[in-house]
C-alpha cells in the first residue's frame, strides 16, 4: 500500500488528481486510515487508472468514464474505441489539409 503522494510518483498522476478521482467516486483509495485520514492506494489499482486515462484521452467526460467503469468495459472495447478515435482524427486531419491547400491556392491568386 502506498500513500497518495508516493502513489502519485509511481503512477505519474498528480496527487491533486488522485484526490479529485476519490471525491467524484471514480477511483477510491484501497484503504483510508480512520485515525489519520491518510489515503492508501494499491498497485492493483494501476490498471484501472490506465483505463481511466485512456478513456479520458479519447475525450470522454469523467461522468461517461465512470459509467463505463461501472459497466466494466473490456480492454478489447477500449482498443476498438482507440481505433475509432484514430480514424476520426485522421479524417479531421485530412479535411484540415484539404482546407489548407484551398487557402494556399487562394493566396496564390493575390500574388
Amino acid at each position: 500500500m502506498f500513500l497518495t503522494g508516493e502513489f502519485s510518483k509511481i503512477s505519474r498522476v498528480s496527487k491533486r488528481l488522485w484526490h479529485y478521482y476519490d471525491e467524484i467516486g471514480l477511483l477510491k483509495p484501497a484503504h483510508i486510515d480512520p485515525q489519520t485520514g491518510y489515503r492508501y492506494y494499491s498497485a492493483r489499482q494501476l490498471p484501472r487508472l490506465n483505463r481511466i486515462l485512456a478513456l479520458k484521452e479519447l475525450g470522454l467526460s469523467l461522468d461517461h468514464i465512470a459509467g463505463m467503469m461501472q459497466a466494466d468495459v473490456s480492454d478489447e472495447e477500449i482498443h476498438g474505441m482507440l481505433l475509432m478515435k484514430k480514424a476520426e482524427l485522421e479524417q479531421m486531419l485530412l479535411e484540415d489539409v484539404q482546407r489548407l491547400r484551398r487557402i494556399e491556392a487562394r493566396l496564390q491568386y493575390f500574388r
